[in-house]
């Protein structure tokens, strides 16, 4: 260890969070002559008081043996330029608790907010990158190995690059796929859903068209089908189309959620009560109690809101 450069340290980070011996003493425990025989170098803290005195002095344990750290207005924001340095989520979370500890106390100052929304700025976008890789991993196992899992892969995917902005990308590639591979339902399906995500509802219209010639029994087409209707106010053929995907059966009823929330919205409530509770009781003979719950609840609210019998 360097003595030298860790007793300056000392002092250099007490001078600079602007306390004096007697003080860090107090706060410490220890007497005055303590920590000026720290500073001297003549002794050392115990090592387990480091991550206190690193506290104190918003620093890391580190930073004391570094010529040339310095002092932070608090931990946190030390733990922010840690976090900016390492990009480690572990280290993200310690900063968000310290910010938070601050929080809590009511003493955050103008460049503690920025400095936390920025963490989570940072993070955001450590996370975007994350996802997008292991969506693409997903997606390369294929739809042979798991064709739910592949198929929401490439949705949640659409809707990631919805939110960055490159949904246009999205597009392109699709409008490609879909031309170049036009016996693949699944590309189809992922143009409609990208098409619906930009709120193109009249080319998502005009492409679920020519897939429905191509994949007429397809549920998960008739599905699109009904919810493209629905946002071109075409309701009596977005029912249809939902209706002929229940007949030709769906995964989780998602056709009673489609009509469930067009009858709420076209403020039938009653139907839209009805079909909740429909779709909770289907739920449940499928073993998906968590979700027959979620539909109730939906249910129980529309009846609670509007005065239902």
């Amino acid at each position: 260890m360097n003595c030298t450069v860790f007793s300056e340290n000392l002092k250099k980070f007490r001078l600079a969070k602007g306390l004096t011996q007697e003080q860090v003493a107090e706060i410490l425990l220890v007497n005055a002559q303590t920590v000026s025989r720290w500073e001297c170098g003549t002794t050392l803290p115990d090592v387990m008081m480091l991550p206190e005195l690193a506290r104190l002095y918003a620093v890391t344990v580190d930073d004391f043996y570094k010529k040339t750290s310095v002092a932070y207005d608090n931990y946190a924001q030390r733990l922010a330029a840690v976090f900016e340095k390492t990009k480690d989520p572990e280290d993200f979370m310690r900063c968000r608790a310290e910010f938070q500890k601050i929080m809590k106390q009511g003493e955050l100052s103008t460049a503690d907010k920025w400095q936390y929304a920025w963490i989570h700025h940072f993070m955001l976008r450590y996370c975007q990158k994350m996802a997008l890789e292991w969506y693409d991993r997903a997606i390369a196992d294929g739809f042979e190995e798991d064709s739910w899992a592949y198929r929401r892969a490439r949705s949640l995917r659409i809707g990631l690059m919805q939110e960055v902005g490159r949904l246009h990308e999205v597009i392109r590639e699709q409008e490609d796929k879909c031309y170049g591979a036009p016996q693949d339902a699944v590309e189809w399906i992922c143009l409609l859903d990208a098409y619906f995500a930009a709120e193109r509802y009249e080319d998502a219209y005009a492409c679920f068209s020519k897939a429905i010639e191509l994949f007429a029994d397809n549920w998960i087409l008739c599905i699109y089908g009904g919810d493209i209707c629905e946002a071109l106010k075409k309701y009596e053929e977005a029912f249809s189309w939902w209706d002929k995907a229940g007949e030709l059966g769906t995964d989780f009823c998602e056709e009673l959620y489609s009509k469930a929330s067009c009858y709420d919205d076209l403020g039938e409530h009653q139907k839209a009560y009805n079909t909740y509770m429909a779709l909770s009781e289907k739920l449940r003979t499928m073993q998906y109690d968590v979700e027959a719950e979620m539909a109730e609840k939906e249910a129980v609210r529309i009846k609670m809101t509007h005065h239902l019998e």
